[in-house]
């Protein structure tokens, strides 16, 4: 095109064409022990269920590594801490007490990390959407997104019930990535243990580590590709694996 000349409409559409070409660039989180610190409040709901079985409490410290894969999960573990073994069907009657209390209790003491907002705000500007993806429920997690005050900011919040499969199954992932608008190939997972890594891996997508949630192994034992110490390292490890994956725009 000669010096002075504008585009010729189809050159603009062309142009606007390529631009929305371009998958949405997409940052997936985890919610428990990646977003927010909800272990306290996790932990009160599973004692107050031991608590109405004659069991002794759980202290915090002891169950915080026992939270990420479900009600159902930490209920089994609460009980196994203390040698006892329980039915299906009682098992199925606890989780739902402690739902019940769970959600009545949700964000009591639950807040999140330190310099989340300020990353999101970081990420944001550089174009990027947000999406969670947990095997916390659905409703659960969107009734703790609400009352925190975050919900708006995430594209998509999809649950293990959402799609009725739970990490490291990779579909939850994917599904995830493509309710949120997204693409899985400009995607980059974000979580604290090991279905987080797990699911990254079996769907091909770039994983972030967090070093400050909840998880038996530590989290630079799982190998992840990058590994964080607090919020404020995100926005700059989020870009170097896009620039790395060739995903930057």
């Amino acid at each position: 095109m000669a010096d002075g000349q504008h585009p010729s409409l189809h050159d603009r559409t062309r142009t606007d064409s390529d631009f929305w070409m371009i998958p949405a660039r997409t940052v997936v989180f985890d919610l428990d022990g990646t977003l927010v610190d909800t272990a306290r409040d996790l932990i009160n709901a599973l004692n107050f269920v031991l608590d109405r079985e004659g069991l002794p409490p759980v202290p915090l410290h002891s169950a915080r590594n026992m939270i990420g894969a479900g009600a159902r999960k930490l209920i089994e573990r609460g009980l196994e801490l203390d040698g006892r073994a329980a039915s299906v069907a009682d098992i199925t009657r606890l989780t739902g007490d402690f739902v019940a209390f769970y959600a009545d209790h949700i964000a009591d003491l639950s807040r999140p990390f330190e310099g989340l907002e300020s990353a999101l705000d970081d990420l944001e500007g550089r174009g990027y959407r947000f999406a969670v993806c947990t095997n916390k429920l659905e409703w659960l997690s969107k009734l703790l997104l609400d009352r925190l005050g975050l919900s708006a900011r995430f594209s998509a919040i999809c649950g293990a019930d959402t799609f009725g499969i739970a990490k490291p199954d990779p579909g939850i992932l994917q599904q995830t990535v493509a309710r949120a608008g997204g693409h899985i190939s400009s995607a980059i997972m974000v979580g604290d243990a090991g279905p987080d890594i797990g699911v990254a891996r079996r769907a091909g997508v770039p994983v972030i580590g967090v070093a400050f949630g909840y998880t038996e192994v530590p989290i630079v034992e799982l190998k992840p590709d990058r590994v964080i110490l607090h919020m404020n390292e995100l926005p700059a490890a989020v870009e170097s694996l896009m620039v790395r994956n060739n995903l930057s725009i």
